[in-house]
This record gives C-alpha cells, sequence and structure tokens, in this order.
C-alpha cells in the first residue's frame, strides 16, 4: 500500500525557520515541494494543524509531501483527525485511501468509537475499508465488530471480507453463523470457499 512517487525529489530535512501557524498554511500552498513537506511536519506543533493538513491534502499531488502529511497526522492522533481520515475513505485517491487506512489502524482508542458507524455505511465500499481497518487494529472487541457484520449485512464482497478477517480472530463459538452464510448466499462460491478456510482455522486456534 506505499505511495507511488511520480517524480524524484531531493528532500531537505533540516528545520524552517520559526514560522507562526499562518506562515506554515501558507507554505503548505506554496510551489517549493521541499518547503511544502517540512511545513507538514512542523504544523504540529500548532492548534489547528489536522484541519490545514487535510485542506492541503485535497490539493497537493506530490508523494512526498502526501506521506509527510499523513506521518504528521498520525502524530496527532486526534479525534479531528480519524473523523477526517473517514472522510479520505471516500476519496477517488485509491493511494491516499490505503494511506488513511494504515493510520486509522493506529489509533484504536479512538476509531473504536466510529468503527460501528464505518461498518453500516451506506457505501458498500466504506464497509470494506472498515473490515480493512479491524484487519491490524489491536482492539480487544476486534472479533465482535466482526462477527456483527454477518448477522445484517447483505452484499456478499462485504460479509466475505469479514469472513476472511474471522479466519485470523474467529473463535469457534462464531462458527454455527458463519456455516448459516452457506444458505444465505447459496450460489457465492468465493465465498463458500472463504467459509471453508475460515471454519478449518478457527477449529486450529
Amino acid at each position: 500500500m506505499a505511495l507511488i512517487k511520480t517524480k524524484k525529489v531531493e528532500l531537505v530535512d533540516s528545520p524552517l525557520p520559526n514560522n507562526t501557524f499562518e506562515e506554515l498554511k501558507v507554505h503548505l500552498g506554496g510551489p517549493d515541494v521541499n518547503i511544502r513537506r517540512r511545513s507538514a511536519r512542523d504544523i504540529v506543533l500548532f492548534d489547528g494543524a489536522a484541519q490545514a493538513l487535510f485542506a492541503a491534502l485535497e490539493k497537493e499531488q506530490e508523494s512526498a509531501v502526501i506521506e509527510t502529511i499523513f506521518s504528521t497526522l498520525q502524530a496527532i492522533g486526534s479525534d479531528e483527525v480519524v473523523k477526517g481520515l473517514m472522510h479520505v475513505l471516500r476519496s477517488e485517491n485509491a493511494a491516499q485511501r490505503n494511506r488513511a487506512i494504515e493510520v486509522l489502524q493506529t489509533l484504536p482508542d479512538i476509531v473504536s468509537l466510529y468503527i460501528i458507524e464505518l461498518l453500516n455505511d451506506i457505501d458498500s465500499d466504506v464497509r470494506i475499508f472498515a473490515i480493512d481497518i479491524l484487519q491490524v487494529l489491536a482492539h480487544p472487541d476486534t472479533p465482535k465488530w466482526l462477527f456483527s457484520v454477518l448477522k445484517d449485512e447483505t452484499h456478499v464482497n462485504v460479509v466475505a471480507s469479514a469472513v476472511d478477517r474471522l479466519a485470523e480472530v474467529g473463535t469457534i463459538d462464531m462458527m454455527d453463523e458463519i456455516i448459516s452464510l452457506k444458505n444465505r448466499f447459496p450460489n457465492e462460491h468465493y465465498l463458500h470457499f472463504a467459509i471453508d478456510i475460515a471454519l478449518t482455522r478457527i477449529k486450529g486456534h
């Protein structure tokens, strides 16, 4: 899920001279890639940094700057950051979506407040992204959240994603519900294959 660089850029890591928050916001939209990247790093010290970074992300094209924006957002790790990253999940930019997922996976305490909302999103792709977040989210309720998907979800791809994840974290008491999916989706052969794998792995846990 690494970001793809569109061109080679020589990066300078020395800190910018002391800048105000307003100056750093201006630098984030400036013509110099190095200064944009360093501004995306240095702005972490200021209140309002997350909002400024998300605004910059909407226009930024250089992968090195985008990576720094996401790294700084991860360092901030606030409720505002999580809400902003949830919005990025709807982006047409696959690299940014993937990076948003990676950052959200590192913020289990805050993400836990919103994961049900994501799992019930009207967009099936967002629901799948939520399951991707749960793939490595270090939270004790991850198996329970994944299991909840099986009961009400109607989109076969979302169900299959949940089954794939439960193959790693599911428990014996979930097996009957997993088996019942074959009757709910009788003609979905890939799902049946995923179910068989999940059952085998859960038995072996």
